[in-house]
Formats: structure tokens, sequence, C-alpha cells
């Protein structure tokens, strides 16, 4: 395929996604490569000027685990959750407000683009309450500062969209009484995409999508029904960390997101396949 055929194939998809929102996760590669970060970064710009409006929440799980064995503190997970105490939160806060989120500003500004670093507890951007302790395992486990979100600020986001910038979010929220509390970043960037209306969220990993053999990456799922979704985690095919993520789409798109995305990161331009070609390149779940 020539260039100009690529540009053809991206001229409706250019038409039909102006002045849409697009929520893109970031995570794996697409936070910690050079190259990946670049390209990304080249890709978030580049969908800015043609006319969409791009929000970015990352994550940073394991740039916070670094930053605690540094510091002399062990991480410690229940169920893949982690346990978050005051001094963990305060690194988490640092890891994520401090250095990544500034770090991915500085790449889209690198890129020519306008970019804010964000975190949820500006401006009460993501309003939160703590997660009540649960059974786990038939014992009731505390997560501490682990919270789970109720309302967002979209007055805040939509003044910078407004003004062509990119606001670039920590998934940080904060309560009633201004305490800080650890968020899941797929959870808080479906409620965010939710809350804005967005066209689509998009997720970054570090697998092509969802496989039917995931030994095998030629059985990518191109297309997922959220009515399926039940029966491919029966039947095994969604599994392990898989599920959380498939579950917010689900939840994103019975919320008025229309389509989700789950795309390798690692993939130069994987934005850009994803949003402009016909088959694009990873897994999308849609109603």
């Amino acid at each position: 395929m020539t260039e100009i055929d690529v540009l053809v194939e991206a001229l409706p998809f250019i038409k039909e996604f102006y002045c849409k929102k697009i929520l893109i996760k970031y995570g794996g590669h697409a936070m910690i490569d050079d190259d990946a970060k670049s390209s990304t970064a080249r890709d978030v710009v580049l969908l800015r000027y043609v006319g969409m409006e791009p929000v970015i929440v990352h994550g940073g799980g394991p740039e916070i685990s670094r930053s605690m064995e540094k510091m002399g503190k062990e991480a410690k997970f229940i169920k893949g959750l982690r346990v978050t105490d005051e001094e963990t939160m305060e690194i988490i806060e640092m890891v994520l407000a401090g250095k990544i989120s500034t770090e991915i500003v500085s790449e889209l500004i690198k890129h020519d683009g306008d970019a804010i670093s964000l975190s949820g507890k500006d401006s009460s951007l993501i309003y939160a309450h703590k997660k009540p302790a649960s059974k786990i395992d038939e014992e009731l486990v505390d997560l501490g500062l682990v919270g789970e979100v109720e309302r967002i600020n979209t007055e805040m986001l939509e003044m910078f969209l407004e003004y062509d910038v990119t606001p670039v979010i920590s998934p940080i929220g904060i309560d009633k009484d201004g305490n800080s509390l650890n968020l899941n970043a797929d959870t808080a960037a479906g409620e965010i995409a939710s809350a804005l209306g967005a066209e689509k969220l998009i997720i970054l990993t570090d697998v092509r999508g969802v496989l039917r053999d995931p030994s095998d990456p030629s059985t990518l799922i191109q297309k997922i029904r959220i009515s399926e979704v039940p029966d491919l985690i029966e039947q095994g095919i969604i599994t392990g960390g898989m599920i959380p993520k498939i579950e917010t789409c689900v939840k994103a798109i019975e919320n008025g997101v229309k389509s989700c995305h789950i795309i390798d990161g690692r993939k130069k331009h994987s934005l850009l396949l994803e949003i402009f070609t016909t088959d694009g390149i990873g897994t999308m779940i849609f109603k």
C-alpha cells in the first residue's frame, strides 16, 4: 500500500472522528521504552492536529514498585491489588504526578503538542471514596488508601480541550476530607471516558489484544460484542489481567462510550493504525 493509499483510507475516519474525544490509557512499553514513548506521543499530537480531542490517563505500577524498593519499602499486593498505606500513597503521588505525568507532557511538547499534567486531586478532578474492606478468599481485607471513583469534574477537562491542550491525568483520587486515594488506572480511564462522552477508549498494553490462543498471535479476536464477553470469560479465552480491562471496557460502553480498543503499544504508530485503518491492529469491544 502506498502512502497515498494510506491517506485515502484514513480520510473517512478523520471525518468521522473530527471534534470527537479519544481517551487514551497509557501503559506498558508506551510509557517505558524510549522509541515507543516517542512514537505514541507523536501519534497523540497528530490526532490533535487533525481535529480530534485526545485525553491521556496513565498508570505506573512497575515504576512505583521500583521506587518503593529504592526507598527500602516492600510493595505488598493482595490478588493483584496494591495495599496502600500513607507512606506508599506518598510514593505513588511522587511517581505518578511528579515523574511519569510530566515525562509524558514533555514528550508531547517535544512533538509540538500542547499538554498539561493533572492529578485527579486538581480541582477535585476525580472525586472518590475509600474502597471498603471486602472478603478475599474468605478473609476480610482492607487495602488501605485505595479508592473507587464517584464523579469526574469534566468542566476542567472541557476547558483545556477547548484551548487545544491535551490533559495528561494521574489516577489519584481525592475524598471529601481531602485525602489522596490510589486508583486503578484502567478504571479511572473508563470513568473519565464515560463522563466526557468519549467516542473511543483506547487501552495501550504489551499484548496484541484478546487471543483465542495466547501462544498464537494469529488468533487475535478483532471484534467482540459486549454480549459475548461472559462466554469468552467462561471459556477461559479472556483470563487474568485481561478480565478487568475488558470489564472496564464493557462498563464504559454501557455508559455511552462508542467503542473500546485494546492494542499493542509496542507496535510503532499503534494508535494511528487502530483509528485510521479498516482492520485496525487490536481488539475492538463494542455494543
